[in-house]
This record gives structure tokens, sequence and C-alpha cells, in this order.
């Protein structure tokens, strides 16, 4: 198997119904569209795989995810936090069932 081959087994293709998946995520551009696939599937239930995960937790990583800007995903602000980036505002729905729980003045 060679390098580049190996060092893209992460890429979930199942990301991609629209077009055949990518066999390397470079260009920044096209790191930020594969950020916004990952998140809407997440946000979805569809949880990535550990070695994509891992793979979008790298430093390099860090500008795509800042400049992704998915607002209303709950999925982008958790790797926003991963990679240490500053908050953003949520502009996603509230749940009150969270937001009026008396227990959460406890955490």
């Amino acid at each position: 198997m060679s390098s580049a081959k190996a060092d893209s087994d992460w890429i979930d293709g199942s990301l991609y119904p629209d077009e055949p998946a990518p066999e390397t995520l470079t260009a920044l551009g096209d790191r930020i569209d594969f950020v916004a696939r990952l998140c809407g599937a997440w946000d979805f239930g569809i949880m990535p795989v550990p070695e994509t995960l891992h793979a979008v937790l790298k430093p390099d990583w860090r500008e795509a995810v800042e400049q992704t800007q998915m607002l209303t995903s709950c999925a982008y602000h958790l790797l926003r936090e991963l990679h240490g980036l500053a908050p953003v505002r949520y502009l996603g729905p509230e749940f009150p069932h969270l937001r009026d729980d008396p227990c959460l003045q406890m955490m």
C-alpha cells in the first residue's frame, strides 16, 4: 500500500453521496467541505470513525475547522473546542428541557 493511500484511508466515503470521495484532502477548500460534511452527518447521529476524528483533530486541520463556520451545528462547536479555538455563538435551537433544568446549576 502506498503512503498516500495509507494517509487517506480515514476519509469516509459515505460523506460523499453526491460525488466520488477525494483521494486526499490537502487544499483548504476541500478540508472545509469535509468538515461541513462530517459535522452535518454527526449532527444527525452518524458518528465519525475514530480514524477520521483523529485525522481531523490534527493541528493542520485547525484553520479548516475555524473557517467552516457552521454555527448551527453542535458537532462543529465540539470540533472548535477540541481544537482549542475560541467559542463562537451557537445559532441552533434551544432545548427548554435542558435550558430550564434546575440540576444544570449544580454542574
